[in-house]
């Protein structure tokens, strides 16, 4: 759901050692929604993944207020996507001298808001 209207402010955030998944449950929360809801809402999440998408989010409002000088409260949520990362690779000792390998995901996550157009 990208809106085309209003030039879009990127901020990215890559190689974040969480699962892709759980990262998602929690940008479709906020997806669509304003800069000061989708605060309010990570704010009181009780996920590990809002700490960074929290972040992130503040990151974007900053690039969106310095670089194209919008306001951050009339900003809104255009895009908010994570992908998935290169895994990192251990292993754990088995039984008979066997190796079994642990997987240990990361994800870049990529946010976007633009100004709302109903203001």
């Amino acid at each position: 759901m990208a809106i085309e209207t209003e030039k879009q402010v990127k901020a990215v955030v890559r190689y974040v050692r969480m699962s892709p998944h759980k990262v998602r449950r929690v940008l479709d929360q906020i997806r669509g929604r304003s800069y000061r809801e989708a605060l309010i809402i990570l704010e009181f999440m009780p996920y590990r993944a809002c700490e960074p998408v929290l972040k992130l989010l503040r990151s974007a409002a900053a690039n969106a207020e310095h670089n194209e000088g919008y306001e951050r409260a009339t900003l809104v949520i255009s895009e908010a996507r994570a992908d998935q990362g290169p895994s990192l690779r251990r292993y754990r000792p088995r039984a008979q001298g066997r190796a079994y390998m642990i997987r240990k995901p990361t994800c870049h996550i990529t946010l976007a808001v633009a100004p709302s157009l109903d203001e």
